[in-house]
Formats: structure tokens, C-alpha cells, sequence
């Protein structure tokens, strides 16, 4: 068996699975490596080492052996720059931060922009949610790090594509199942395979997890789908299906600190109150029609996504949440592959993508729907158009260039008209640009680059805070230039990267709260940002099964100019990211047989307002993961154990951020565990 490794190269890229298997050949030839690793998230596909942007990529065995698949920190918890919270709160999502980018979500994913097997998990508006994710059927996941809205537009201060299992292999069935503490729960069947022309891959999966503070549990039921239909040698068509339930998500909320002190397992006394969580049922169906033609590639894809969402939050005045959505979009991309000898390549296309939302507000009557209070229809038009292009003049010199343009519209339409019609648009557009320069030296590459990004409100953060319907049109986009110069090199068995970035932002999203809606989250602008880091990587890997990889942040983000309420938060540190965060993987494989990884967090001290008033302690949280393999004949067995939190670290899962009267922590579990088992009928080794 191959031990779940990650080794990491110059722009973080981390790589897991069969390709570095420990052997001579294989250790004598690693500095090949960065040319034949392809990302295809960068729209050019385009070999790590030609990618003058940071990248990762992390692999099947990373992402699902001996994993509880809960969340994606469990496989992406190594990646510089990326710093996630809150797994143990489904009813608030995972709550992710690329370079600063969406830290200050406090409900599903802001200024990262999310893809499913090329189909997009956020919205037109920039948000996302990754509940629909199922991390047992993930091949593969790539991580851009740093803005991205040359490619992708709204919304793209980080880009995280997630790759289904295709089925590309012999035909096989797998059936897993595992159980641990706080009533943790899941069970998994998947089959994949491939039969003549087609590539198949149909998984279905339940999640039960009581939780380890009071009134957190969850439940969902997951089935993803994928199938690959090849027509000649040139063209190909993908068809992802997912349909997500998750009938029941408990919201324990905030605490303060004295009620952190007295009970760490404690939920706050109005969310239990109030009943506040969600229940959510999506359904997604997408085709990527792909073709070998004209000397390129031409891509196009068309996608729909259902969403019905109910949420109840911890107050009584429009404290019942409904909302009935459905998104879709359409978009094509040609890349001119053989250009001039190879030596220019160039892609162009287009994104349109429409957000249609009824959402609905009424009384809460501690848990109970009672009188409507809100209605309106929020509408929102994203329209992009983008050209990117690559010119090797050298054999060690690349130029790398960029420009898109984007139109995102924004139109509501109030129904409930007992206080006024508060219906309106709102209009943004923006041009996004970026260069960048590589240069081949020796076995690494050195890179440096500019590009630019643009966040818009979602319709969510455009909410009046006077209560009234609407949107607020005193929000501005948040705009940002991303300056960053990298070096990423493979020697042998060692694998190294380290990059520097500057980022200038104005108009930077802020969230806050306000009296009347504690627990509900508005938003302003602050007039100007720097954010300034440093991120670094190595990975080791040895003959005899011993791999290490490390990994660390340092973030100096703070307020430049930002007045709220009369109050000058100028020089103060963006809250709710540390300044230095790391982790440490050390790795173990007899194979076939036992396999073991010890894995260490680090998170340092962070903020939870921003007046810096408070500050949480850093924290270390280590984990371990054991496997065993059987193989024999078509039969695969493997049994695998995990402890969390083994030394019983105390620390916070999340921090919300300028929550009112304290209430800012949401407390991790103690020291778990948990176990579980994969039967596997048709393949000949778990790396098939």
C-alpha cells in the first residue's frame, strides 16, 4: 500500500499517491517531476514548472485513505496561505481564507471561488458552499493561491478545483463504513469502472455526527456521479451529477468568555432557544463537452444547480430564513496549444452565469415559523470574457499575460411592500489584469508576478442593517493588486518552495453585527488594506518508506485606513487570522502492510475584532492515522484507525469575528477517535 505522502514543490505544490513511489529510479529522476505534474485550474494547461503562479495539487490517497471526510481541512491542512476553520459546525460551512481572501465569512465561502469537476460551486454573487462536496469520491483536488480574476472574475482571491473520480479503471465495487466518538457515523458505496467507450463512476454516502458540543449534530446523504463518454480519439463529454440532503444542521453559535470557562461544551442558550441551524437539499447536473480540433482545445459546459435552504437564526424579527434558488450557467474556452512552434500559446472565452434566489424572511418564535416579514426575488448577471496567453522567446524565459472584463448585475424585486417598495439594481464592472515572468534555473524555477482581483457584496452582505428589503448600495466592490515573487525547486528526494507576496486592497469587506439582529452578520467597507506574507514549503521522502513535509505561513495583514462608528481602526491586524501558522506530516509505509502518519498543527495567536481588543492563544493540535492492506485476489481489505486531537489540546474550531458582546468562540473537540474499515471487490492494489 501506498501511505497517503504530500510532497510539496516551489509554488506549494503538494502531490500525493503512486507517482513517488520510493524507489532508485524513482528518486534519481524527481527533478522531472515539475514537468509532469499538469494543472488544468490555471485555464492553460500547463505543467507545474510553466505555472508562474502558486499551486497545489493533492491527490486521492492524501485526500481519502484513513481520513474521517468531514471537511477538505483534513487533506488541504498543509498547504501554505491556506488557513480553515469550523469543521464541527455544518450549519455555518467551512470557513476558508486563501492570503486573506474570504476571512471574513461568517457563513459559507466568501472571495474563493469554488469548482466541482469544472462546474462552479459559487455563485455568480461570489459565494459558495462546499456541503455538497464528497470528499470519498475526490481523485483530485488544485489549489490556486492568490487572486485569480484575470481567470475566473468575481470573487477569485483564491481558486479551489475539486476533481471527481472518473472510474478510468477495471470495474470495481467498494463499500466502506466508520464510527467513532460524539456518534460519528458514515458509510460509503462507490463503484467505478469503465466499459468500452464509457468511464463510469456512481457514489453514495450518509453522515451522522452528534457532535462534541451540545446542539451540533448533523446528518446528510450524498450521491455523486460522473460519467465520461469518449466519441472518437478528439472528443469527449463529461457528464457530474450530485444530489445533496441534509435534513438536519444544529447551530450551537458563539460563546463568550465566561461561558467558555464554565462549560467549553456548552452551546449559547438563544440558539438552542430558537432552534437555530439549517436543513438543505441541492441537486447539481453539469456537461463538459471537450474536442481536439484546429490544432487546440475547445471546452464548453453548461451547468444547473437547484438549492432549497431554510435557516432559523437566534432572534425573532425575520429570524426564520426561506430560500428557494437556482443558478446555471453556460461558458467556452479555446486554447491554441501549437502556435508558432509551441512557443505562444493562447486561450480565450466566456462565462455567463445567472442567480436566481426567492428568498423569504419570517418571525422566529423560538423555533416556531411565524408571520412573514420579508420577500423579494434577488437576480444577479455575471458576464466575462477573458484572453491569456503564454510566450516562451527562451528556453528558460516564459511571459505570461492575462485580461478579462466582467459585468456583474444585480437586481431585486420586493414583494412585501407593508413598508415601502425597496426594489433596485445595482451595476459593477471591472477589468482584471496580469502579468507574469518565469525563469528555468537549474532544476527550479523563479517566478514573479502582478495580477489583480475584484470581490462584489454578495446578495446575502448587501442586506440593509436597518432592516428594510433591498440591497445596500453604500457597499463598494473590494478590489485588489497581488505583487508576488517565488522560487520552487526538486533535488533528489527534496522537494522546496518559499514565496513573497504584497498585497495592496481598497475597499476591503467588513462584517459586524448590530442590536437588533444579534447573531446575523452586515457588512462595510474599509478605505484601504496591505496585506504582506510569506509562505514556505519542504518535503522529504526516503527509500525506505520515511516521508516529511512542512509547511509554514507568516501573514502581517492589517488596516491601512478603515473608520467604523467613529471609531479609527487604522494600523490594526486583520482579526480572525494568525500571523504564523504550519503544519508537520511525518509518514510510514511497509508495503504492502502498515502504513502510519503523525501530523501537527500549528496556529498562532489571532484577533477576534477590530479594535484587536482580544486576542485567542496559539494552539498545536496533533493527529495520528494508522492503516493496514490485505490483498488477495480481487479482494482488498483495509482497516484503519485515527486519534484527533491526541494530546488534548484546547483551542477553538472557529472565532467569529466582531460578534457581539464577546460571543466570538466556537470550542474544538478534546482528544477522539475514531475507526473504520474499506472492502474493495475488483482491483489489484489500493493504487489502482
Amino acid at each position: 500500500m501506498m501511505l497517503p505522502v504530500k510532497l510539496v514543490f516551489g509554488m506549494s505544490v503538494v502531490l500525493a499517491g503512486p507517482a513517488f513511489a520510493a524507489t532508485d529510479t524513482a528518486l534519481s529522476e524527481q527533478s522531472d517531476k515539475l514537468d509532469e505534474v499538469v494543472v488544468t485550474a490555471t485555464r492553460l494547461e500547463s505543467a507545474i514548472r510553466d505555472v508562474a503562479r502558486s499551486v497545489s495539487v493533492i491527490g486521492k490517497e492524501e485526500i481519502q485513505n484513513g481520513q474521517q471526510l468531514l471537511g477538505l481541512d483534513e487533506s488541504l491542512a498543509g498547504v501554505p496561505g491556506l488557513y480553515m476553520q469550523n469543521r464541527y459546525n455544518f450549519a455555518q460551512d467551512l470557513k476558508i481564507s486563501l492570503r486573506g481572501f474570504g476571512a471574513r465569512s461568517s457563513f459559507g465561502i466568501r472571495g474563493v471561488r469554488i469548482f466541482v469537476d469544472d462546474i462552479p460551486e459559487t455563485l455568480p454573487d461570489g459565494q459558495a458552499q462546499v456541503d455538497s462536496i464528497d470528499l470519498g469520491s475526490t481523485e483530485r483536488i488544485e489549489v490556486l493561491r492568490g487572486p485569480a480574476s484575470t481567470l475566473y472574475g468575481n470573487a477569485a482571491g483564491g481558486v479551489i478545483a475539486v476533481f471527481s473520480e472518473l472510474g478510468d479503471v477495471a470495474p470495481h465495487v467498494e463499500a466502506s463504513a466508520a464510527g467513532g466518538d460524539f456518534d460519528y457515523q458514515r458509510y460509503q458505496l462507490k463503484a467505478a469502472g469503465t466499459h468500452r467507450s464509457l468511464d463510469y463512476m456512481l457514489s453514495g454516502s450518509h453522515t451522522d455526527l452528534n457532535g462534541y458540543r451540545e446542539f451540533s449534530e448533523t446528518r446528510g446523504t450524498s450521491i455523486n456521479g460522473k460519467l465520461g463518454i469518449h466519441f472518437t480519439d478528439r472528443d469527449e463529454l463529461l457528464i457530474a451529477l450530485n444530489h445533496t440532503d441534509q435534513p438536519q444542521a444544529q447551530d450551537p453559535g458563539g460563546i463568550d468568555a465566561t461561558q467558555l470557562a464554565a462549560d467549553r461544551q456548552s452551546a449559547r442558550p438563544l440558539n438552542v432557544q430558537f432552534d437555530a441551524g439549517e436543513e438543505l437539499s441541492q441537486q447539481r447536473i453539469g456537461a463538459v463537452y471537450r474536442t481536439d480540433r484546429l490544432g487546440g482545445t475547445l471546452m464548453l459546459r453548461n451547468y444547473y444547480v437547484w438549492r432549497d435552504f431554510t435557516n432559523r437564526l437566534p432572534f425573532v424579527a425575520g429570524g426564520a430564513v426561506e430560500l428557494q434558488r437556482f443558478f446555471y450557467g453556460v461558458g467556452a474556452q479555446y486554447s491554441n496549444s501549437d502556435a508558432m512552434s509551441g512557443r505562444l500559446r493562447l486561450v480565450t472565452g466566456f462565462d455567463l452565469d445567472r442567480q436566481d434566489d426567492d428568498r423569504q424572511r419570517f418571525d422566529n418564535n423560538n423555533g416556531t415559523v411565524g408571520t412573514r416579514v420579508f420577500e423579494q426575488n434577488e437576480k444577479v448577471d455575471s458576464n466575462g470574457v477573458f484572453l491569456q496567453g503564454q510566450y516562451a522567446w527562451h528556453e528558460n524565459w516564459s511571459l505570461l499575460a492575462g485580461l478579462r472584463y466582467d459585468q456583474v448585475q444585480f437586481d431585486v424585486a420586493d414583494s412585501y411592500l407593508v413598508d415601502g417598495n425597496d426594489s433596485g439594481a445595482l451595476d459593477f464592472d471591472q477589468w482584471s489584469p496580469a502579468v507574469a515572468l518565469n525563469y528555468h534555473m537549474g532544476p527550479g524555477v523563479v517566478f514573479a508576478s502582478w495580477s489583480s482581483s475584484f470581490e462584489t457584496p454578495t446578495t446575502t452582505e448587501l442586506a440593509n442593517p436597518d432592516g428594510t428589503g433591498g440591497f445596500n448600495s453604500s457597499l463598494l466592490p473590494q478590489l485588489a493588486d497581488n505583487y508576488e515573487v517565488g522560487f520552487k525547486a526538486s533535488h533528489e528526494s527534496l522537494f522546496y518552495e518559499i514565496s513573497v507576496f504584497h498585497i495592496d486592497l481598497e475597499d476591503e469587506l467588513i462584517p459586524f453585527e448590530v442590536v437588533s439582529s444579534p447573531g446575523r452578520t452586515f457588512y462595510s467597507n474599509a478605505g484601504a488594506s496591505t496585506r504582506n506574507g510569506v509562505e514556505a514549503a519542504i518535503a522529504w521522502r526516503n527509500r525506505n518508506g520515511f516521508s516529511a513535509d512542512v509547511s509554514y505561513t507568516w501573514s502581517d495583514f492589517s488596516f491601512d485606513e478603515f473608520v467604523q462608528d467613529g471609531e479609527d481602526f487604522g494600523g490594526k491586524q486583520l482579526p480572525g487570522l494568525p500571523e504564523h501558522f504550519a503544519y508537520f506530516g511525518l509518514s510510514y509505509t511497509a508495503s504492502p502492510g502498515l502504513s502510519a502518519t503523525l501530523e501537527a498543527l500549528y496556529s498562532g495567536d489571532l484577533y477576534t475584532s477590530n479594535d484587536n481588543s482580544t486576542a485567542v492563544d496559539s494552539y498545536v493540535v496533533s493527529n495520528v492515522r494508522l492503516n493496514y492492506e490485505w490483498l488477495r485476489g480481487n479482494w482488498l481489505i483495509r482497516p484503519y484507525i485515527g486519534i484527533n486531537n491526541i494530546f488534548d489540546e484546547r483551542y477553538n474550531s472557529n472565532i467569529r469575528v466582531n460578534a457581539l458582546g464577546g460571543r466570538y468562540y466556537e470550542v474544538a473537540p478534546e482528544r477522539n477517535v475514531f475507526a473504520g474499515f474499506v472492502v474493495d471487490f475488483g482491483q489489484t492494489s489500493s493504487n489502482d
